[in-house]
């Protein structure tokens, strides 16, 4: 069985900080891309950012230059920095990962952390 289970929501002000962490954990042969999702209240889920295993990055336009993803491959573990954080941030925030067993590949979603930025 494989798990994501994300950690480091929770609630701040407005031009506040958070990091978020999501680590892996289960039969796991490899990890390719990680990612960080986000679902707002009444809103579909986005895409935030995602990194292949050799560090490629891509990001929402809305949160370039303020969010940085990273990501451990050793620990199987993937970070998403929040820096200048805005109302409009608040949501539930998914890990998605893909990860191979020696056999085949599969997405897998954590269950999400809630962020909260008042304004």
């Amino acid at each position: 069985q494989v798990q994501l289970v994300e950690s480091g929501g929770g609630f701040v002000q407005a031009g506040g900080s958070l990091r978020l962490s999501c680590e892996a954990s289960g039969n796991i042969f490899s990890v390719t891309t990680m990612a960080w999702h986000r679902q707002a209240p009444g809103k579909q889920r986005e895409l935030v950012a995602e990194i292949t295993s050799s560090g490629r990055t891509n990001y929402a336009d809305s949160v370039k230059g303020r969010f940085t993803i990273s990501r451990d491959n050793a620990k199987n573990t993937v970070y998403l920095e929040m820096n200048s954080l805005k109302a409009e941030a608040t949501a539930v925030y998914y890990c998605n990962a893909e990860i191979w067993d020696l056999y085949a590949g599969m997405n897998y979603w954590g269950k999400g952390t809630l962020v909260t930025v008042s304004s």
